[in-house]
């Protein structure tokens, strides 16, 4: 049975999602928000950037299911910061979703006038267009700033995190704002040698299940929001199987002990910013 989490703000959104990030816009991003829809799934994860928010959309209306049972998260890109700047985005942004409201919406990177598009999500809450607002790669000092700076407090802090690397002190640093990480990366970008740990493959043949579906249901009792991506249906059935069991505290516990400080994602602040140049996706 799909979890939920309630934020800061008194918003309940479900912690297990579909991420469509590099999914192409069309058939492939419809087909799999449809297929997730019909699964069960009640929270799809997209974003400016992505370019397939109209088919998130397409998806929504397509499937029947009334609107305030499905979640939908998008993300402003830096170009789309600044007041007056952030408001008229995310006028463009309803529309390529056709709906009326985001549930969530989240500053994508942490560049840019990051203060004045903050301003104009407060706005937009106040105005019924957004639910709940949050950040997303926010892990400098910026991260204090903006959080110290907000009327509204972040809801969820969208980070890199999974059993290599759990964002312990970064949890402790966003602790006083009541915001909660969602977690991109969640089974360490695929890599075998994370999947593959000994203590996953003997918790998997204990509760008869795959050793992605034991770290994922770790995601979930650790308290993180997840939205593993994929277009496959099988894989998307079983990524979605992980709540007819849990895991005891002595394992959590193990796999807690799994913390490396490991990142598959090392560029620099520095390169980040770099890597943005004046890429704008287009409306």
């Amino acid at each position: 049975m799909q979890t939920y989490i309630t934020l800061n703000d008194g918003t309940r959104i479900p912690q297990f999602g579909l991420g469509v990030y590099q999914v192409p816009e069309g058939e492939a991003t419809f087909g799999a928000v449809r297929d997730a829809l019909a699964l069960g799934v009640r929270h799809i994860d997209t974003a400016h950037a992505y370019q397939n928010e109209r088919s998130v959309g397409r998806a929504v209306k397509a499937s029947g299911i009334p609107r305030e049972e499905i979640w939908i998260t998008s993300k402003l890109w830096p170009h789309e910061y600044g007041e007056g700047k952030t408001a008229a985005a995310i006028d463009k942004m309803l529309a390529r979703l056709d709906l009326d409201h985001i549930d969530l919406l989240l500053l994508h990177q942490q560049f840019g006038d990051y203060l004045g598009a903050w301003r104009d999500m407060e706005k937009a809450v106040a105005a019924g267009k957004v639910r709940s607002i949050g950040i997303s790669n926010f892990e400098s000092e910026r991260l204090e700033e903006l959080c110290e700076a907000a009327t509204i407090k972040p809801s969820v802090l969208q980070v890199e995190c999974h059993p290599y690397y759990q964002q312990n002190a970064l949890k402790q640093r966003i602790a006083q704002y009541g915001t909660v990480i969602e977690s991109w990366y969640p089974i360490g970008h695929g890599d075998k040698g994370l999947i593959g740990e000994p203590v996953f493959t003997r918790l998997a043949e204990k509760y008869g299940k795959t050793n992605v579906q034991i770290i994922l249901r770790w995601h979930i009792q650790a308290g993180h929001i997840v939205f593993p991506k994929t277009t496959d249906p099988q894989h998307m059935r079983d990524n979605f199987d992980i709540f007819d069991f849990a895991l005891t505290d002595a394992e959590m516990a193990e796999i807690a002990a799994l913390d490396s400080g490991k990142r598959f994602f090392n560029m620099t602040l520095a390169q980040q910013e770099a890597s943005l140049g004046s890429w704008h996706p287009a409306d």
